[in-house]
């Protein structure tokens, strides 16, 4: 493979990250969706596609492999190609977080909530501004703004922290509403670690542009 070649299938790479990103994205949103209209269908169509989401890590994942593997990659390339190995693993992650929010819809399938849907939308939303500002960081190599992206995530525990101290007291005044409010803890905890994950993501993006490999948010 020439130097040409080689940095057009690195191009390309990353624009496959990106895709990759935005269908995590759009994933967890539609959960969200489903969780909200109480669509068991669109619900089911969020699980069925997660099989896409972990093809598409694999072959990155491969594709990867095989760079590191026939070329000698430079300091940066090398630095670019290792980051994306791991982040498709965060990202096949967020999309299993879709997932799992997916699940907790169906199995409350039928039932009434115990509250109106608030803070978990304003966590999806935070969750979307993350993963909007994250893959622009990963576009442009722009370490600032995956900081910037990653500070996000104390936004989402606070609401996450918020959603547990409702439905903990909702459980202690009924406990018959315990099954159906443990659902929504888990959609919660599901978005929680989906910003976790992104988080993930924004501290590699800072090593791709910096040589700098540490925690955020720490």
């Amino acid at each position: 493979m020439t130097r040409e070649a080689f940095e057009r299938e690195l191009h390309r790479l990353k624009d496959d990250v990106v895709r990759m990103g935005t269908r995590a994205g759009e994933a967890i949103h539609r959960a969200v969706e489903a969780l909200k209209a109480r669509d068991v269908a669109m619900a089911e169509q969020v699980i069925a596609e997660d099989d896409a989401i972990d093809a598409l890590h694999f072959e990155l994942e491969q594709r990867c492999m095989q760079l590191l593997a026939t070329q000698q990659p430079m300091a940066g390339d090398l630095r670019t190609i290792a980051s994306v190995f791991a982040i498709t693993i965060d990202l096949e992650r967020m999309a299993d977080h879709a997932e799992g929010i997916s699940r907790a819809v169906k199995r409350l399938a039928g039932e009434p909530l115990v509250k109106p849907l608030v803070d978990i939308p304003r966590m999806e939303v935070q969750v979307q501004e993350m993963i909007r500002d994250t893959l622009e960081a990963f576009r442009s190599h722009d370490a600032a703004l995956a900081k910037r992206a990653a500070a996000k995530d104390d936004a989402v525990d606070d609401l996450r922290n918020r959603v547990l101290h409702d439905l903990l007291d909702i459980m202690i005044k009924d406990p018959q509403t315990v099954p159906r409010a443990m659902e929504l803890l888990i959609v919660a905890r599901h978005l929680e670690r989906a910003a976790d994950h992104i988080t993930n993501v924004c501290e590699r993006i800072v090593y791709i542009a910096t040589g700098e490999l540490r925690e955020l948010n720490v």
